[in-house]
This record gives structure tokens, sequence and C-alpha cells, in this order.
């Protein structure tokens, strides 16, 4: 209980500026799947989101607390009608707003006002470690901020787990959106049930076959088993969404509002890499 309550104790905001510095840092100077230019500029573009999201998680993230503190003070979820050993709750709770988060994420996908926040991260055209910021505030804290919240009521899970699966979640998303060459092996290992950062460049695809698959964000099991999972060579890959490829609509301001301006989705949707995801999940 004493070191989960020191990792408890970290400040988040430090472990996102650690993870950055860390991840970056290797973007640049080890060899990388992709070649991008201004990373610097990149950089700033997407730190401006995490700016604004700590600003107005100040207040929000005090509502979420409130809303799971007093579903657990009146014994509301499933979890409560079994008694579990702390640690096996833990893991348990863990998991369960991972899966959460799993259809929530495809609900993004699906629902066209969902879309329109969600389609701030996809619009990243050149991904690399910076690109985990860049979320649009407003699905952050009310999509899947409510999602964690709705997960509460239905399952019982609390506080620290949510905590703890934040902290694993930022260590993952780092992981799966860096610029960096990562042994094949993993794929076929731990890939099996965990996210590697093959599938999430899948899932940051630019056409729509894959763009609506590997949805999870810690277990992967959650799109073998919910039939989401796709694969595809990352020779074949080009991040980004084809509607936002206009150098203008990648920066802070226009990608800030931009959930509030009519963009036409445009479906691109490449015969030949769809060949290859079939064959390779075949």
């Amino acid at each position: 209980m004493e070191i989960l309550n020191q990792i408890l104790n970290i400040d988040p905001n430090y472990m996102l500026i650690g993870l950055l510095v860390l991840f970056f840092s290797f973007e640049q100077i080890l060899k990388t799947p992709f070649s991008y230019n201004k990373r610097v500029q990149h950089l700033f573009q997407n730190i401006f989101f995490q700016v604004v999201l700590v600003v107005l998680n100040l207040f929000f993230i005090t509502f979420q607390v409130f809303c799971i503190d007093w579903l657990n003070d009146h014994h509301i979820g499933l979890l409560y009608l079994i008694q579990l050993p702390f640690w096996i709750k833990l893991i348990i709770g863990v998991a369960l707003y991972d899966i959460t988060a799993y259809w929530i994420h495809r609900g993004t996908h699906t629902i066209p006002v969902l879309w329109r926040f969600h389609r701030v991260h996809h619009s990243d055209t050149t991904m690399d470690s910076s690109t985990v910021f860049r979320f649009h505030p407003i699905e952050l804290l009310f999509v899947f901020g409510i999602g964690n919240i709705i997960t509460a009521a239905i399952f019982g899970t609390d506080v620290i787990s949510m905590a703890i699966y934040y902290i694993v979640l930022n260590i993952f998303f780092f992981f799966e959106h860096s610029n960096i060459n990562y042994p094949k092996w993993i794929n076929s290992t731990i890939g099996m049930v965990l996210v590697t950062p093959h599938h999430h460049r899948v899932h940051h695809q630019q056409e729509q076959f894959y763009t609506d698959s590997n949805y999870a964000d810690i277990f992967i099991l959650w799109d073998r088993l919910f039939g989401t999972f796709k694969s595809l060579p990352t020779e074949k890959m080009k991040f980004g969404l084809e509607e936002f490829e206009e150098e203008g609509m990648q920066k802070f301001l226009f990608l800030m509002k931009s959930p509030f301006i009519n963009i036409k989705r445009i479906f691109s949707n490449n015969p030949e890499n769809i060949s290859d995801a079939i064959d390779s999940n075949n």
C-alpha cells in the first residue's frame, strides 16, 4: 500500500512532462519509421491543447471525484455484490475503465457530433509523442470524463483504480503514439493482449477502413473480442485525415474551433491496403 500511495502522490503533470521529454528525445536521436520536419513547431502546437486541458480540469476533476466517491459511499455498482481482495478489485477496476473507454471510443467514431471533437486527434498528419496531447478538451472532459462516472455507477469502480488506470494509460499513450522503431516480436507476444504502437498506428491510418479499428487504449483484447482488430504493414501507412491536410488546418486555434465547423469527411479506402489487412487477419 505504501508503494501505491507514493505512486498516487506523483503529480500527473510531472509524469506527463517526464514521459514527453523521454519519448520526444528518443524520436530525435533514434532511427524512426517516419521522417518528419518541423518537430519543435509541431510540439508546441500540440502542447497548447494540454495547457487548456490542465486549466479546465482543475474544476472537472473535482466533479468526477465527488461523483465517484458518492457512488462508492452508497455502495452502488456490481462490484459491491461480491467480496474481493483489494488488489484483485484494483486490477478489475482498471480493466473496467479500459473497456468502457473502448466502447466510448467506438462511439466517437460512429456518432457524428462526437466525431467532430474526436477528429481533432486524428487530424495529425505527422504523428509523434506530442500527439498524445492533441485532444479537444471538451471530448476528454465531458465524453470520457462522464464515461468514468458511468463506469463507477455500473460497476462500482473507485477513484484509486481510476487514478491507476490513467497512470498506465498515459504510459501506453506515449508508447503507442511515438515515432520510434520497436521490435516486431512485440506484436506477436504482448501484442496478443496489450496495445502496441503498430496496433495504434493502424488506428491513425488515413483510410477509413483502418481509422475505424483498434479502438483499445491498453488491452487490445477488446478489439480482438468484438471484431474491430485490423493490421497493416508499417510501410503502407499514412496518418491523418485527408480533409485536414492543409497546413492551416493543423494549427491549434483552427483545431479548437473545428468541431463547430462543418467539414465534410472524405472517405478514402485503398483496395490494395484493404487486401493486405484481410490477408494479415486470416
